[in-house]
């Protein structure tokens, strides 16, 4: 179990330089509005996946004065890792002084779920946040998942290219159909497998969380094209319909999460305080199945516990992640506002921020 011993933050936005020694369990930042709490989790995000969490153009976490940020990370199995990332000259990132040509190694060490104000696009945004939340759990949990899913892509882009001309051919174009269809039921096949495991452990956690309801919850799939027709056959007949758009409408790009309350989304039936529930066990249930399945913790990071919440189901929240036994980053303006029991979290370090500056 990869856990996070020492972390070292050089020009992340407003924190100048900071190192900190920090607890397996639970790490606990509070301080005002702005102080640099939630920049700490977003270096750690940073680091585990090459993105910010709050923003798409992780250059702008840079210091302004400053021509680039450096992330270093001591993990409990003696890895390190690091990541320099430069306004104008991309980033590098290293593994124990090993030059990384992507992320997957580094991710795969060191597997990170967030919880913030931007967790209800799991529910309220489009597709895109679902399959990543998907994708996610089968990159962890089906080990060849990644490569085919690359492979999709590549293929649907060369598809969309031939598309676009005004007269594609239609021999490269089968050609590209056929790698598609291929790697595509590997995609769908991963993507179902997880799907399948994950459920169970949703339903359980949820039910732990959510109150009693006569509108009852229910996941499921979308692979992205018709169920009961081959994607080869899809393709063919949508042809006319991709090349007017020059896209190719059907796949496994297109692919979904789909959550009900009855009958009914569960973005229009349920309160926003509901809605937060359900987000929360859905990251959740991603980190149990993890650990079930590769006896893995995941890094959870929480940007202040969601306002929607009343105090007693933020609590709830708050133990069911705890319970979890891995590590965790809360941020909160008021220390006092949570209660963690040493009994369920006899370690821990708190942090205070200020300006940037943190002290333990």
């Amino acid at each position: 179990m990869s856990i996070l011993q020492s972390l070292s933050i050089t020009s992340i936005r407003n924190i100048q330089q900071a190192t900190l020694t920090l607890s397996p369990g639970v790490n606990l930042l509070h301080g005002g509005n702005g102080s640099g709490k939630t920049s700490v989790l977003e270096s750690i995000h940073l680091l585990a996946t090459g993105r910010s969490f709050r923003t798409s153009k992780p250059v702008t976490l840079i210091s302004e004065t400053q021509p680039s940020a450096l992330v270093v990370a001591e993990l409990s199995n003696g890895h390190q890792i690091g990541l320099t990332r430069s306004r104008h000259k991309g980033h590098q990132l290293n593994m124990d002084s090993e030059k990384q040509r992507n992320w997957d190694k580094v991710a795969r060490e060191l597997p990170v779920q967030v919880l913030d104000a931007n967790s209800f696009l799991l529910l309220d945004g489009g597709p895109k946040a679902r399959r990543r939340f998907l994708d996610w759990g089968a990159f962890h949990v089906e080990p060849l998942f990644v490569d085919q899913w690359r492979k999709t892509r590549k293929c649907i882009a060369n598809r969309n290219l031939l598309l676009r001309k005004s007269s594609p051919d239609p021999d490269q174009l089968r050609a590209w159909d056929l790698q598609l269809c291929k790697a595509s039921a590997d995609v769908d096949l991963a993507r179902s497998n997880y799907f399948n495991c994950f459920v169970p452990i949703f339903d359980q956690v949820y039910e732990s969380l959510a109150a009693p309801s006569p509108n009852v919850l229910n996941l499921s799939y979308y692979r992205g094209w018709d169920s009961d027709q081959e994607l080869a056959e899809v393709l063919r007949h949508s042809e006319i319909t991709d090349k007017k758009y020059g896209a190719t409408q059907c796949g496994p790009h297109r692919a979904d999460l789909i959550v009900k309350a009855g009958s009914r989304l569960a973005i229009e039936t349920l309160s926003r305080g509901q809605q937060k529930i359900l987000v929360s066990a859905l990251k959740i249930a991603q980190g149990v199945l993890l650990s079930q399945a590769l006896d893995r913790s995941c890094v959870y990071l929480v940007d202040d516990l969601p306002a929607e919440l009343d105090r007693t189901n933020r609590q709830k929240v708050l133990d069911k992640l705890v319970g979890l036994k891995g590590q965790l980053f809360v941020t909160c303006v008021d220390r006092e506002g949570l209660q963690i029991s040493p009994a369920n979290s006899p370690e821990m370090a708190t942090f205070h921020v200020k300006r940037g500056t943190i002290t333990a």
